[in-house]
């Protein structure tokens, strides 16, 4: 099965979203910031990112953008969790590489859909 990082500082958030995405199989590495994310795409190269927009620190906007500014990583779907839930706001996450935007309290069935979508290329 393909692996997942799911970055997410909220360690509740973080917990249910592992959790769901183990019983569906996938392998599931986790970051609770963005510079924790950055290393760890680069040493795991996961399948897929799961990125929360609002860390502290470097945020996921910042992090989206530096994981796409490297050439190993630039093809590496990411999906923005974010409670900002305005049109503006999805355009904001997807002008910085993000390749889908699901709002948070997370509709974890509307996430998996995505998942599934974006992973469907490498089977």
């Amino acid at each position: 099965m393909p692996t997942i990082m799911l970055v997410e500082d909220n360690q509740l958030v973080r917990d249910m979203i592992f959790r769901r995405l183990r019983l569906e199989g996938y392998t599931i590495i986790t970051a609770n910031n963005g510079s924790q994310a950055i290393t760890l795409a680069l040493t795991e190269r996961p399948n897929l990112i799961l990125m929360d927009m609002s860390l502290p620190g470097l945020d996921g906007w910042q992090t989206t953008r530096h994981i796409r500014a490297l050439r190993t990583m630039h093809a590496i779907p990411i999906i923005a969790l974010t409670a900002y839930a305005t049109s503006e706001d999805r355009a904001k996450c997807l002008a910085v590489g993000c390749n889908e935007y699901e709002t948070k309290p997370v509709d974890f069935s509307r996430l998996l859909v995505k998942i599934q979508a974006l992973l469907a290329p490498i089977g």
